[in-house]
């Protein structure tokens, strides 16, 4: 079997979500995916990653990511290299399921369980605009209504409000809402006065006081804030019990990380932004975080994520799946999470799985009563839609073997 063809993805009007196929010679497809500048991810795969891959043996796939990161690496590996090399590896563990006829976790070595309980990262899409019902000073009452889904956790980030934003001396930035806010991008901010920190603190003391102890709370930072104003908040926290915080300030010194862990109670997160094994490895061992969140879809793809998952294992640490990004990357999670022993929870987002997730892939990822599962179909479980491929705004740039 060979590789005879690697297709690039994506739209205008969604989110800026890019597909990966790679094809082969026996007729399979695989299918990865990725997040951020989609443009730079196709010109990777096009103008490096096809000259690597076309033609070779798609099973081949540690030799494949190996090639892929020794080669972006000679000139510095993180950003859309990885992003490229995520996708890429996902397709090709894609392709081995379907050619063994066998799901992904099988190949992995098997499942540690039946399912995994989820939470709910809180943006807004379509009928569910859960961003602007917290925001807007309903989060206990969104709380509530997702126990009556049976999902028992939930993410917010009520803090990024008072960040600094992108607006420069004299002039604003042109940014857009978005489904999670216009805050969650910015730079680091150095104060965060007493009415604000009363302020944030009201979004979780109205979710405890409307569904007290039933809810888990993860609190999202968004690395928006220094050390001091992260210790200021996370103690602050403390009274409520929340599931973990998360990223409150950049995961870029990990000992400022160590610092923060020292003079709180709360579990630390961190963190999606860090790329490879090579991210995470101080974070496990310098005793920066509690528990670990790597995004495979960025990381490294499930080949990577799956040494990481063992790196956190190796000093009994939890890890969790990043997945605010799209529907390949979810079921590629729910993969890796229900076959890694540390699995703790799987990120997700109802207004995205119950809605746009289903235009792009023609299977409905199982999600009942705040778990996740998988049916056991060969490969990821899924693919893409052949709708997309014909979509006005969809852009398609194809690499073939000569």
């Amino acid at each position: 079997m060979k590789i005879t063809k690697i297709e690039t993805i994506w739209c205008d009007t969604l989110l800026p979500t890019s597909w990966v196929r790679i094809h082969t010679d026996d007729g399979l497809i695989g299918l990865g995916e990725t997040y951020y500048i989609p443009r730079a991810v196709s010109a990777v795969i096009h103008d490096v990653f096809a000259k690597l891959l076309l033609g070779r043996n798609p099973l081949d796939i540690e030799n494949h990511w190996q090639n892929m990161f020794s080669t972006v690496n000679f000139f510095g590996f993180a950003g859309s290299e990885m992003r490229a090399i995520s996708a890429v590896d996902v397709a090709l563990w894609d392709i081995a399921g379907q050619y063994t006829g066998q799901p992904i976790y099988n190949l992995l070595g098997g499942r540690s369980r039946d399912q995994i309980m989820i939470y709910n990262t809180c943006v807004g899409h379509g009928q569910y605009q859960d961003y602007q019902r917290w925001a807007d000073g309903h989060a206990g009452e969104l709380a509530a209504e997702l126990l009556q889904q049976g999902v028992k956790a939930m993410k917010i980030w009520p803090f990024d409000q008072f960040g600094v934003s992108l607006d420069g001396p004299g002039q604003k930035a042109a940014r857009a809402q978005g489904t999670s806010g216009s805050n969650v991008i910015g730079p680091v901010s150095h104060f965060l006065s007493k009415a604000e920190l009363k302020k944030g603190l009201s979004y979780v003391e109205d979710i405890r006081s409307t569904v007290g102890d039933k809810m888990e709370i993860a609190i999202e930072g968004h690395a928006r804030w220094n050390l001091p104003e992260a210790v200021k908040i996370a103690q602050a926290l403390e009274p409520y019990d929340v599931m973990w915080l998360e990223e409150i300030i950049p995961p870029d010194n990990i000992e400022s990380y160590a610092r923060l862990k020292q003079q709180t109670k709360l579990k630390l997160c961190v963190s999606e932004r860090l790329f490879t094994r090579f991210g995470f490895h101080r974070v496990v061992e310098d005793n920066a975080a509690d528990v670990i969140m790597p995004d495979m879809a960025w990381t490294g793809g499930i080949s990577e994520t799956r040494k990481i998952c063992a790196l956190a294992d190796t000093y009994y640490l939890p890890v969790t799946s990043h997945d605010c990004i799209g529907p390949v990357a979810l079921w590629s999670a729910a993969h890796m999470m229900l076959h890694v022993p540390n699995a703790m929870i799987v990120e997700t987002v109802r207004a995205y799985y119950n809605g746009w997730y289903n235009d792009i892939v023609t299977d409905r990822i199982p999600i009942h009563d705040g778990m996740i599962s998988l049916e056991g179909k060969p490969g990821l479980g899924t693919k893409l839609r052949e709708e997309v491929l014909n979509r006005a705004d969809v852009h398609i740039e194809v690499s073939e073997a000569k």
